[in-house]
């Protein structure tokens, strides 16, 4: 599954059969980003897609040198099961 970074819309999506799944962020301050809400559509669960969409914020956090709110259970759950992030935890 390729997952997209879109910016503009604050969010890191992935197309899976005519639907998306998505994890969105905020910026609650200037180097930190609020991972707070993750969708994966019912066809895709289970699947570890979730996992890419997570890693890839969690990849573009760490190349843009923020720190990470992890509000989304899905988010807090991926970065207790890979401590290699949990440097970037605020």
């Amino acid at each position: 599954m390729k997952v997209t970074h879109d910016p503009a819309d604050l969010r890191f999506y992935a197309d899976v059969n005519g639907e998306e799944a998505e994890l969105t962020y905020t910026y609650p301050e200037e180097t930190v980003l609020d991972l707070d809400y993750t969708y994966i559509p019912p066809s895709a669960r289970n699947q570890g897609l979730s996992d890419q969409l997570v890693q890839a914020a969690l990849d573009f956090a760490r190349a843009q040198n923020y720190l990470v709110i992890p509000s989304c259970p899905v988010v807090e759950a991926f970065v207790k099961r890979h401590p290699e992030f949990q440097d970037l935890l605020t």
